[in-house]
């Protein structure tokens, strides 16, 4: 499997090996000993999500869902292709709002772990998207959210100039804006309390 790391430190890029003939591939597409032997990645997943986009453009973001409940997700595409997002919203960290984004389809089979701390969206390349989330923590619309996924200040392009967004997100408050209202999502200390 090739791993590879982003300059925020957290998330990872997983390319399992494909075996493949004239009739197509196999992939084994998740393993839990072989994360943690040479990745480090020691998780408990505990639900499976899988989302269906028709249309390219559009846009699903930036969600998190804040502690107690915070989610780590492996991202992978099952059809089409995406445009990743990821941003560190972790309070102290040294790349505090800082984002990397990274490509997501099914010809590559690259899959993104997000790690419990960051916000998380993608935007359709191609119509009929299917995306596979594993999770860490079960959904909880209590601390489920969503910041601008054009906050100036974090200065993301996503590459579309008008986006399909649903209401929650075309309405979500920018990073600053929901923190002087309800303080850091992630403060210091969150993961290890």
């Amino acid at each position: 499997m090739q791993i590879e790391r982003f300059a925020i430190d957290g998330p990872l890029l997983f390319t399992p090996p494909r075996f493949g003939d004239d009739r197509g591939w196999f992939c084994e597409h998740w393993n839990a000993r072989r994360l943690a032997d040479e990745a480090g990645l020691d998780v408990r997943f505990v639900q499976d999500n899988l989302s269906f986009t028709a249309r390219p453009g559009t846009l699903r973001g930036l969600h998190y869902q804040a502690p107690p409940m915070a989610q780590g997700k492996l991202v992978s595409v099952v059809t089409g292709a995406v445009t990743d997002i990821i941003v560190d919203i972790r309070e102290g960290s040294a790349t505090y709002g800082q984002h990397a984004a990274v490509e997501l389809s099914r010809e590559t089979g690259v899959q993104l772990w997000v790690p419990p701390g960051f916000l998380h969206g993608f935007v359709t390349r191609t119509p009929d998207v299917h995306m596979l989330y594993k999770v860490t923590e079960y959904y909880s619309a209590e601390h489920d959210g969503s910041i601008a996924w054009d906050d100036p200040d974090l200065g993301i392009d996503w590459g579309v100039q008008d986006p399909v967004l649903s209401g929650k997100d075309a309405q979500a408050p920018r990073l600053a804006e929901h923190q002087a209202r309800n303080g850091s999502i992630f403060p210091q200390g969150w993961d290890r309390t």
